[in-house]
């Protein structure tokens, strides 16, 4: 089994003291759009082949030069968060799994052979692109996400001035966004360095599949071995960080597979994994049929709790389809659970659970509204913390489990609340809750429609 070695523990320990670099949606966007470049292939060309490949490969090796310095910083944070963690937490097998998960991920990104690049393409690639005006496209500026403290996710950092790993100085601010000068052809090269970059981030995205579910069975371990019913302020903070910084670190890795992909075949109206025209109605009968299945499967019902929908069919707007699907998924199936739950499994009839979209200026939010029962006003600070669950006993969790981002089960890890508002406030939305006990629930669920908020990490 692979385990780190102190001089490697020593770079991680020196990459832990840099902080991280956010991006917005909007950013991503505006790197992946082939406009950014200044030019389109004509209809011909737009084609898989070498031609489509060279058109935005020196843009696409700047994106992994960014990556190759952004992730292993990011990844070093999160080593050293789970060897810092209190009580003996870090000793628990299945945190010390994941804590050399990240440590292997990290030595290999820092040890990929980076190519012999000639002082000509160096040149090329730091001289940006021109737009049709004539001006270099620059990056629109990252808004504050207004529910989120500066600084909430941060970790620490204990030196704010950037080194590369050969502890020479660096440019202070490192851009995920840099338009290369893409006319004319590129060296092979390049090309070789980002598929071979692109594999390794594929590996990396693999190997780290069943993060969430490892480091859920290392705290049940730990709350067994202290005999605690609760996680305290300090673990569920750590909890907080740990999981928005694996969102940014899946998004980029999952961005850049997909951008390397469609620089052999075109995908109308995606960027990457980013839809700009998400149709909300679309992903949300989705999520309700999803939703809707899994109760009449955990319950054996032959009709789960109906479900109505009000939205604009032709409402769309730039997101990740995969993270409203997962938001809206978790928190239909916690109201028909609680539906079922208070109305009793034998009931022919049970109340409409009712899904309402409403279109503003700034966001988009989706009202989850259910008569099931609501929860004592005492409870409800309970309901964003980890592990805490209305289900009796909480099941052992299979480490095979999570094999992707979104799969869960119907109830029982307490999991699927704090994990939702993590994804909504990754791009500048939330997640609210609003209960009237003896009634029924409301889920306020805010998205960000302008895409400008940056990620929660600096």
């Amino acid at each position: 089994m692979w385990k780190p070695s102190e001089r490697l523990m020593d770079t991680i320990r020196h990459y832990a003291s840099f902080p991280a670099t956010g991006v917005s949606l909007r950013q991503m966007v505006q790197f992946g759009d082939r406009s950014s470049t200044g030019m389109r292939l004509p209809i011909a060309l737009q084609m898989p082949g070498p031609a489509v490949i060279d058109y935005h490969l020196g843009t696409l090796f700047r994106a992994s030069q960014f990556l190759s310095e952004e992730l292993p910083i990011r990844l070093a944070h999160r080593v050293q968060d789970l060897g810092e963690l209190p009580d003996g937490l870090s000793e628990m097998p299945s945190i010390k799994k994941v804590q050399d998960w990240y440590a292997q991920s990290f030595e290999e990104i820092i040890t990929l052979p980076r190519p012999s690049l000639t002082q000509e393409v160096r040149a090329r690639l730091l001289r940006s692109s021109r737009t049709n005006g004539g001006a270099s496209k620059i990056l629109s500026e990252t808004t504050q996400n207004p529910s989120v403290r500066e600084g909430q996710y941060r970790s620490s950092p204990s030196s704010a001035a950037y080194t590369n790993g050969n502890g020479k100085a660096a440019a202070s601010g490192r851009r995920y966004f840099f338009p290369s000068d893409d006319h004319g052809d590129w060296p092979p090269e390049l090309r070789d360095y980002n598929e071979r970059f692109a594999k390794t981030l594929q590996t990396i995205k693999r190997r780290h599949d069943s993060v969430v579910t490892t480091v859920a069975q290392g705290i049940l371990e730990w709350k067994r071995n202290c005999q605690r019913m609760q996680i305290d302020s300090t673990v569920q903070s750590f909890l907080d960080r740990f999981y928005m910084s694996r969102i940014g670190i899946r998004m980029l890795i999952g961005q850049h597979i997909a951008l390397t992909e469609q620089s052999h075949v075109q995908h109308p109206n995606y960027v990457g994994i980013i839809c700009t025209k998400t149709n909300v109605r679309d992903v949300a009968l989705e999520a309700i049929e999803n939703a809707r299945f899994v109760c009449e499967d955990y319950y054996g019902l032959f009709d789960a709790p109906k479900v109505q929908l009000i939205c604009k069919e032709d409402l769309n707007f730039m997101y990740v389809p995969g993270h409203l699907s997962h938001m809206l998924f978790e928190t239909i199936k916690n109201s028909l659970r609680a539906v079922v739950e208070i109305h009793g499994a034998d009931k022919e009839n049970f109340p409409v659970t009712k899904v309402i979209v409403a279109e503003g200026k700034e966001d988009i939010t989706i009202k989850i509204s259910d008569e099931g029962g609501g929860i004592p006003r005492s409870a409800i600070p309970l309901v964003w913390t980890y592990m805490y669950t209305t289900v009796e006993q909480t099941p052992n969790l299979d480490p095979d489990f999570d094999k992707s981002d979104f799969k869960a089960p119907m109830a029982g890890f307490g999991y699927g609340l704090p994990i939702s508002r993590l994804y909504a406030r990754y791009f500048g939305g939330d997640l609210k809750l609003i209960s009237m006990e003896g009634y029924g629930t409301d889920v306020y669920l805010h998205l960000n429609r302008l895409s400008s908020s940056s990620e929660p990490l600096q």
